[in-house]
């Protein structure tokens, strides 16, 4: 508690005495007396004398304690001034684009509308985009307006990757000084200016003492640059880190992952974080060379494999009757959950970490199109599929995704793969861009908007123009049947931020409200023409915000 001055004056204390008789008190002995009621512990002054209204004395004691506590306070001695921040060596924003960033800043802050969209665009919406834009252009973050951006980050975690790159080491100087903006430390390295990684020191130093997110970009950066000299440096401090620490560490051994990686991955198939296992375990499984993946390919080959005893070729399952301590270790979960059974349990961990190369060698050659539609004994196809659905993924193998997947125009159920759009929308995501946006039209033109909402989830900004026709197509057609707008309100969001901006003056024509069809939702036209006429307004606000970041 902070120093008081000496007490007062012998005349000041006479009077204090006359009309506060228990100013003599110490300060604890009236909070005692005012928790336990002054009946229960009447406070008395010295020499016995008990005050007849004795909740006001105590009060007016109290006042004046506080006043003289008050008056009493001595200056506090100054703390040390922060170290600057980080020179930041990236151009300023075109006065143009640093007022539209204002003006987007202030659009979140204010009050969220009620009812009605109207024709207007969302401004808020139209953030992340913004943000990219920048980034990509490589602007610096005017200062005056990092703590409103890092407030955004803060309350949308979508923001924050781009939000933190933005803000550079100033964002992260600021988070360092400031409670509310913490996360910026620990969310994502983005931020971070990684300082020259062929100074051995400078990285020895900076890894060993800096912040997490410093940290992280300096691991990403080096390992970028050098694989193995990255690996070097985590080993130093791995026992040490936290487990959440070093699940994130783990994770940048995706960039360059190899060989030279196997002996720590495998060493961390013991850590005591069952998430840090977990992560090991993919990583491993992703190198078909590893010692872990033949483990793995074994025990699945032992439970999988071609059976030709009737008319043609198809495939018999086994699945495990126990998970052994060997397949524990290699990280295969023991318990399932709940409504799972044990046996299918197993084999789905199995069959997802083996090389899917192995499937095509037990298959005699066979592509994986073929492989996928055999017929599969005693009702083990949904999980057999399941499990290769997810070593694609985790394999990333585009030939094994396309395969799962099946034809676009296919209904989903008469897929190889899964019907779950979930699953597909992880499947499509292996593929190439131009792919996927492909698949994506193929299925809206087949099947409609009503399970798009995901798939368009993965497609790559700006839609490729057959993607975006497909969708603006289906919507015109949604119009046409009569139903509202906000049955598509989720496509329509995506549409709006997704869309070519070049597009806009093609879309103009849907603005226009249409007549009334006999049998259509009463007003339905005119909520169409409102939502189209913010469709194009949105896209053309994005065309001019592109503009300015690169005038």
């Amino acid at each position: 508690m902070p120093s008081t001055t000496t007490g007062p004056t012998t005349a000041a204390s006479s009077t204090a005495a006359a009309s506060y008789p228990l100013a003599p008190l110490p300060w604890e002995e009236l909070v005692t007396s005012a928790l336990l009621g002054t009946d229960r512990r009447p406070p008395t002054a010295p020499g016995g004398q008990v005050p007849g209204d004795g909740a006001g004395a105590l009060l007016d004691a109290a006042a004046l304690h506080t006043v003289r506590r008050r008056a009493g306070l001595l200056p506090a001695v100054a703390a040390a001034r922060p170290a600057p921040a980080p020179h930041d060596p990236r151009p300023g924003l075109p006065e143009a684009a640093r007022n539209r960033l204002a003006q987007l800043l202030a659009d979140r802050a204010a009050p969220a509308a009620s009812g009605r969209r109207g024709a207007a665009p969302d401004l808020t919406e139209l953030i992340p985009q913004w943000l990219a834009g920048a980034n990509r252009q490589g602007f610096r973050a005017p200062a005056d307006l990092v703590p409103p951006l890092l407030d955004a980050a803060r309350a949308r975690t979508d923001l924050r990757p781009q939000a933190l790159a933005f803000a550079g080491p100033l964002g992260l100087w600021l988070a360092a000084v400031n409670p509310e903006w913490k996360f910026a430390l620990r969310g994502s390295a983005a931020g971070a200016l990684v300082p020259d990684t062929d100074d051995p020191e400078t990285v020895r130093t900076l890894w060993e003492e800096g912040l997490f997110a410093e940290r992280v970009a300096l691991l990403d950066a080096v390992r970028a640059q050098d694989p193995a000299a990255a690996l070097e440096l985590l080993t130093t401090t791995w026992s040490t880190e936290r487990a959440e620490d070093r699940l994130m560490f783990l994770d940048a051994l995706r960039t360059g992952l190899g060989a030279g990686d196997e002996e720590f991955l495998e060493q961390a198939l013991t850590d005591r974080s069952r998430n840090v296992r977990a992560t090991a375990a993919e990583l491993l499984s992703a190198l078909p060379s590893s010692a872990f993946a033949g483990r793995m390919a074994a025990r699945a080959a032992s439970c999988v494999h071609p059976d030709r005893t009737g008319a043609g070729l198809s495939i018999a399952v086994e699945a495990p009757h126990e998970c052994d301590a060997g397949m524990q270790r290699d990280g295969v979960a023991a318990v399932p959950p709940n409504g799972r059974g044990r046996r299918s349990w197993w084999l789905g961990q199995l069959v997802e970490a083996t090389p899917l190369g192995v499937w095509q060698e037990r298959f005699g050659g066979r592509p994986p199109e073929e492989i996928v539609t055999l017929p599969v004994a005693d009702d083990w196809a949904g999980e057999l599929h399941a499990a290769w659905c997810r070593a694609a993924i985790r394999q990333r193998d585009p030939q094994w995704a396309r395969a799962l997947l099946g034809e676009a125009s296919a209904p989903p159920a008469d897929s190889p793969g899964p019907a779950s759009i979930a699953e597909r929308s992880k499947l499509l995501a292996v593929l190439s861009e131009a792919e996927r946006a492909d698949w994506v039209a193929a299925f809206i033109a087949a099947h409609g908007l009503s399970e798009a909402f995901q798939l368009l989830g993965v497609c790559t900004v700006p839609w490729t123009g057959p993607l975006g026709r497909a969708v603006v197509d289906a919507l015109d057609i949604a119009r046409d049947g009569g139903s509202y707008p906000w049955s598509f309100s989720g496509v329509m969001g995506l549409a709006e931020r997704c869309l070519d901006p070049a597009e806009a003056d093609r879309l103009e024509v849907l603005t226009a409200t249409p007549d009334e069809r006999e049998g259509a939702s009463p007003g339905a036209g005119g909520y169409w023409s409102e939502a189209f006429q913010r469709l194009v307004s949105t896209l053309r606000l994005r065309a001019a915000m592109e503009a300015e970041l690169t005038a």
